[in-house]
């Protein structure tokens, strides 16, 4: 009789632990965005965040979502890939906003071809649509240019999927380069803050939460037995991690390097 009504009580804990554990994991890896968001946001300056971070986790999480229609892995882990990108897409706009304002009479970089009536980019009227100068990669004016760049990726990577979906090899491959993308998420910010000798205007609570959270998700990777991958990547991200909040010590102990931007007159220094 003890036994069942212990059972009784054990049941419905373990389904509420479930479903948070399902919760942090859909919603866990976009939290250590805020503050570095609301810092951009306030200080009107996005020197000190890199957008290849941005870059590496919409590579990383599509391919994530075409792994899953070749080998179906956990819903919570299928629905954070859907939530990461939107919230990518979101950082993107707040930081291209912010570089145009603080940057005048800069030369506009676009994706796609130029409408010949836009008399701020000088370019002939009539260009190939991948006539870009790859020196301005991921360097853009406008967010349309990074949506057309995401639509491209996600429409060629799309059909290749679909073309060799069946083979088994594809398909395992496919999700060793998602979650190996993955991890390599903090080494633009890592090399970032390796060339400026500084980690001023990069958010240390973001950095934190990126420790955090990527040790959470190693964990559930290994304790639900999700595809061997996952695990080895997430423990090469937490690696990552740990190496730039020793960044931050190492750097703290010299006098930091003035940033190299024009700021906005309304802009202060980052946290």
């Amino acid at each position: 009789m003890e036994v069942a009504g212990l059972e009784w009580l054990l049941g419905p804990a373990r389904q509420l632990v479930a479903w948070g554990a399902a919760g942090a994991m859909v919603f866990g890896g976009v939290v250590p965005y805020v503050p570095q968001y609301r810092d951009i946001r306030r200080t009107q300056n996005a020197e000190g965040f890199s957008t290849y971070v941005c870059l590496v986790l919409l590579v990383a999480n599509i391919l994530r979502i075409l792994f899953w229609f070749g080998r179906h892995f956990e819903s919570p882990l299928l629905w954070q890939s859907i939530i990461m990108i939107i919230t990518m897409l979101l950082m993107l706009k707040l930081c291209t906003e912010v570089r145009v304002s603080n940057e005048l009479n800069i030369k506009r970089r676009s994706f796609a071809a130029a409408d010949s009536k836009d008399e701020e980019i000088k370019a002939p009227p009539k260009r190939s649509y991948l006539d870009f100068d790859l020196n301005y990669f991921w360097h853009w004016s406008k967010f349309t240019d990074y949506v057309q760049c995401v639509l491209t990726f996600t429409g060629v990577t799309g059909y290749i999927t679909y073309l060799w979906l069946d083979s088994s090899l594809f398909v395992e491959t496919l999700g060793f380069l998602a979650v190996f993308t993955e991890a390599m998420l903090g080494v633009p910010q890592l090399y970032r803050n390796y060339q400026n000798r500084s980690t001023e205007g990069m958010s240390v609570k973001m950095v934190l939460m990126w420790t955090s959270g990527d040790t959470f998700k190693t964990v559930y990777f290994i304790l639900n037995q999700a595809p061997f991958q996952f695990s080895i990547c997430g423990l090469l991200q937490v690696f990552v991690d740990i190496t730039i909040l020793l960044q931050v010590y190492l750097y703290s102990q010299y006098p930091q390097k003035p940033a190299s931007h024009t700021a906005h007159p309304a802009s202060t220094k980052a946290l």
